[in-house]
């Protein structure tokens, strides 16, 4: 198992990439922070119009800063998963400007845009892959949130093209980057959203292990209610469903974002919440590991972030470990003590896309058996029964 934090710079924010002298001093205090709290590893959100201001312009010295922060985490004791074409994050969308209004371009399917994000994907492999700390890269936080229907500058595509830029995409980082973990992450749209081009097959047919956000506050927390205890289960429930859909029973599974929002939780359940949901995570053989969000919370000197945003942080805007911060130290210690309950099964068909993500949807009849026996302490595993042939 691995145990590790998203990285939210304490000064600065993802901002501090903008920096002409990264203070990598600030970068050593925070990650040391980390390391004490029994973390090993960061995911780090290089923005991407900075690293590549032009379709064809990537900035040997943005290149540098993120070897430098990825070596200092090594000094850390810490290993480190970069994300590519970042992206999005936090409600703020990170696109080029070569993307947008005048010249604008579909990010999936113009063969311009595509051919200057493989160039990326192949420059940050091409330096990461020989830095000793370096697990592997990812494409982008939740970039799949830009084909979305509810997105407001929708990129549409369609199933068969969110497969082909895929593809594409994995495929360079593999080509130079061999050994390395290479994945692509994604909200629970697509798992549950009927429409959405990106599918459950994609996400565990494609890349070397299977990401998972468990975020209480889309889906699941307006429909059970605020401090419900089944708002800790959600997270084993995203990590079964990503099992089940997949045809390779060996496939890892990471648990690459879980937060606690204060949305749906009052501050004073937050370290139970934390150590509830680390718990119903035993039992899961494939997870490959937790990645908290977040390190730090965003400064209230900055504006314009949902309030949520503001309050996610292990630690504090001065570097001071919190109760949440305190509380995932403790779960991960305890970790190799916890027995897992014995599990029953559960299961759907997949035959059908859109029925299968309304069934298996907070409020579905798969998610609401799933869940009434988890709060009886009777857990249950998922499976999938399918006759289709995988078209992903």
């Amino acid at each position: 198992m691995r145990f590790g934090a998203n990285y939210t710079p304490r000064l600065g924010w993802f901002h501090s990439w903008l920096d002409l002298d990264l203070d990598l001093d600030e970068t050593r205090r925070d990650f040391a922070a980390l390391r004490r709290l029994g973390l090993d590893h960061v995911r780090i959100f290089p923005i991407w119009p900075i690293v590549q201001p032009n379709r064809t312009l990537i900035r040997p010295s943005a290149l540098d800063d993120i070897v430098a922060v990825v070596r200092v985490a090594a000094e850390c004791g810490l290993d480190v998963v970069v994300d590519g074409l970042q992206g999005h994050l936090s409600s703020y969308d990170f696109l080029p400007s070569w993307v947008a209004s005048w010249h604008r371009r579909n990010i999936f399917t113009d063969p311009e845009a595509r051919s200057a994000e493989v160039n990326l994907i192949r420059a940050l492999s091409e330096r990461l892959a020989p830095e000793p700390n370096t697990i592997g890269l990812s494409l982008g936080n939740e970039f799949i949130q830009f084909a979305a229907a509810r997105h407001p500058n929708r990129h549409a595509i369609t199933q068969l093209e969110a497969s082909a830029w895929l593809k594409e995409m994995l495929g360079a980082a593999d080509s130079v980057w061999r050994g390395g973990l290479h994945t692509f992450s994604f909200d629970d749209d697509l798992f549950f959203d009927p429409a959405h081009p990106f599918t459950p097959e994609h996400a565990t047919t494609l890349g070397d292990v299977t990401t998972v956000h468990s975020w209480i506050f889309s889906q699941v927390g307006p429909h059970l209610g605020k401090d419900h205890p089944g708002l800790a289960t959600f997270a084993r429930y995203l990590c079964e469903l990503a099992v089940a859909w997949s045809d390779d029973p060996e496939r890892p599974v990471w648990l690459q974002e879980v937060g606690a929002p204060l949305t749906h939780l009052s501050p004073a359940k937050v370290p139970d919440f934390i150590r509830a949901t680390m718990r119903h995570l035993h039992g899961c053989d494939q997870l490959w590991g937790v990645t908290w969000w977040c390190s730090h919370d965003v400064s209230r000197t900055l504006a314009d972030f949902p309030e949520v945003e503001y309050s996610l942080g292990l630690l504090d805007t001065h570097g001071r470990v919190k109760p949440a911060g305190h509380a995932l130290a403790e779960a991960i210690a305890d970790w190799s003590t916890t027995t897992p309950a014995p599990m029953d099964v559960l299961t759907f068909s997949g035959d059908d896309l859109p029925q299968a993500r309304a069934e298996t949807a907070p409020g579905g009849d798969l998610f609401t058996a799933w869940m009434q026996r988890a709060l009886a302490s009777e857990p249950a595993t998922l499976a999938r029964q399918r006759s289709r042939v995988p078209t992903a």
